[in-house]
């Protein structure tokens, strides 16, 4: 059962993160014209492995 909650909580965390990604990129889209780049793409890569890692056991 714990797995099982972890795994789900896990799916929540990276759906969000997508989701977050996705509503930010004006804001990142405006960052990238003055030079600045947001790291939002590691959020994603991160929760999407821990996933992907919970999901094989």
């Amino acid at each position: 059962m714990f797995h099982r909650l972890t795994k789900t909580t896990l799916l929540a965390a990276y759906q969000l993160s997508v989701a977050t990604g996705i509503a930010l990129l004006p804001v990142a889209l405006a960052a990238r014209r003055m030079g600045v780049t947001l790291p939002v793409h590691r959020l994603v890569e991160t929760t999407g492995d821990a996933y992907e890692r919970a999901a094989t056991r």
